[in-house]
């Protein structure tokens, strides 16, 4: 086991998909299946579960994921150390974001980015709400994009934007000619959901737990493409914020609002250091600002 072959599974653990996973990495999908092959042999465990295109992490994957991020990070903490002492160290910026904030953020974002700040380099990461939090804490992230108020004592906001949380369901599921779902109606139904470290879901179980329900889970997924490339074969449902809607993917699914009540998200930056981020916040705020689909906070 080494450095290389831990990235390679903290990518494919994160992405939970080979193909995204390899493109994450600039890697081929068999040279990274071999890898992960390797390590599982090294390790004699195993450490995904393959059913069709989907992998599923098992309990040994999900217990050296806690391992390797720590590893991963403090490599790359001494690399820059390094450069620094030798003068080369170059700016850049490592951003967590949550895939569920909005599916056309990040693209423009990147792009904004470069323009504004050419000799930036931006490191990019799809996180859950807990894994973003404790990395800001680390200090291995700058800033987070996702939901606010956050749930870590110690960290500083900044709203971006408002959502809302919507039903997602297949096309032949039995409330597909409903204009609205209520959060009653929603509760009975059978669910494939994020885990319970993702503040989706955990919205949802407070939503729930409101009006003294539980989630009906079926199954669950750790990546958002995952969950929607599945559904259309399921007699599932999901809840998504609005905003994260794909704008050309899964024609088979059907967006349906909640109501009574709605469940309304803010969406923003949230990060640790107030007075070295706060350039870099206002920076990334304004680049935000009027992005197609993105609803600001008011008041």
């Amino acid at each position: 086991m080494d450095f290389r072959q831990l990235r390679y599974f903290v990518a494919l653990y994160e992405e939970g998909h080979v193909r995204r996973a390899a493109e994450r990495l600039s890697l081929s999908q068999p040279a990274l299946s071999q890898q992960i092959r390797h390590l599982e042999s090294d390790l004699d465990v195993s450490l995904f579960q393959r059913t069709g295109k989907r992998l599923l992490p098992t309990l040994a994957a999900q217990t050296l994921y806690t391992h390797a991020v720590p590893l991963l990070e403090g490599l790359e903490r001494a690399r820059d150390a390094l450069r620094a002492f030798r003068g080369q160290a170059a700016r850049s910026l490592a951003v967590g974001v949550l895939q569920t904030v909005s599916a056309s953020l990040v693209p423009p974002l990147l792009e904004r980015l470069r323009q504004a700040q050419p000799h930036l380099v931006v490191q990019l990461y799809e996180l859950s709400g807990t894994d973003i939090e404790r990395r800001l804490l680390a200090g291995t992230l700058d800033i987070g994009i996702g939901f606010l108020p956050p749930r870590q004592p110690g960290l500083h906001s900044l709203p971006l934007y408002e959502d809302e949380l919507q039903l997602v369901i297949p096309e032949k599921h039995p409330l597909k000619d409903f204009k609205k779902v209520s959060l009653a109606q929603a509760a009975e139904l059978p669910m494939l959901l994020f885990g319970e470290e993702f503040r989706v879901r955990q919205i949802w179980q407070e939503q729930l737990g409101m009006l003294g329900r539980r989630p009906q889970v079926q199954a669950e997924l750790n990546h958002m493409n995952s969950i929607l490339d599945s559904l259309p074969h399921t007699t599932l449902a999901t809840v998504l914020p609005g905003c994260s809607r794909p704008p050309h993917s899964h024609p088979g699914l059907l967006w349906k609002p909640l109501s009574e009540p709605r469940i309304p998200l803010k969406v923003g930056l949230v990060y640790r250091d107030a007075q070295r981020q706060q350039g870099m916040v206002n920076l990334l705020r304004s680049l935000l600002e009027g992005m197609p689909g993105l609803h600001e906070v008011r008041g």
